[in-house]
């Protein structure tokens, strides 16, 4: 009897040896495998993450405009919205696609005679959103004015420049018909004009090109 109990005993304490070497061996395992995974899984990720285009300040960027704007109809704070016309290349790749989104807002509208006879309209982009994630831009601001005082003559400035294209005008006195000029100093002019009144309107499809005033970091 004695005898038996010796080998129930044996047998037992081999049994509860073999269970704890196994759980034992098991464990470190897993946990080297599991914290292996992790490391290679944010190490591929800090690879696979190219840096970012970076567009320098300067780069103009052609919009042409989808809301209609007015010096008479529009009013400072307004927003308006553009598609980009033009794809925008830094470092020998494209950064903004054609096609992209922008918006921007109306810094100044003065209707005509209200502001020593001409009109005023000035108008600064703001946004833009390149594959669906969107962009805070500083840009310079594209500005339309037009002089009183009869000489009804509309002077355009880009880009904050002084320089400008002559837009439309009276000859003879007042009696002779206005005519148009196509020119740009830095901006589009595309469909801009004067009503009889001396206002500007720009309608919608009008190309304005804005100048980044400080650079722009996109991510690829």
């Amino acid at each position: 009897m004695r005898h038996k109990c010796t080998i129930w005993m044996g047998a037992l304490a081999l049994a509860v040896g073999l269970v704890g070497c196994s759980s034992g061996s098991n464990q470190p395992a897993d946990a080297s495998s599991a914290g292996s995974g992790s490391a290679s899984s944010s190490s591929a990720t800090a690879k696979s993450a190219p840096p970012p285009i970076v567009i320098p300040a300067g780069t103009e960027l052609t919009v042409r405009l989808e809301t209609e704007l007015g010096s008479k109809t529009s009013s400072e704070g307004d927003p308006f919205q553009a598609t980009v016309t033009e794809p925008v290349m830094a470092a020998d790749k494209v950064a903004i696609p054609k096609g992209s989104t922008a918006s921007g807002v109306v810094t100044q509208a003065h209707a005509a005679g209200h502001f020593k006879g001409g009109a005023t309209l000035d108008l600064v982009l703001k946004n833009v959103t390149i594959n669906g994630t969107p962009y805070a831009v500083q840009s310079s601001s594209v500005a339309k004015a037009t002089k009183g005082k009869g000489k009804r003559s509309a002077v355009m400035i880009g880009g904050g420049a002084a320089g400008g294209a002559l837009l439309g005008g009276l000859i003879g006195g007042g009696k002779g018909a206005a005519i148009g000029a196509a020119a740009g100093a830095g901006a589009g002019t595309a469909g801009a004009g004067l009503t009889g009144n001396r206002d500007i309107v720009l309608p919608v499809e009008t190309l304005l090109s804005f100048k980044l005033t400080s650079e722009l970091s996109v991510k690829q």
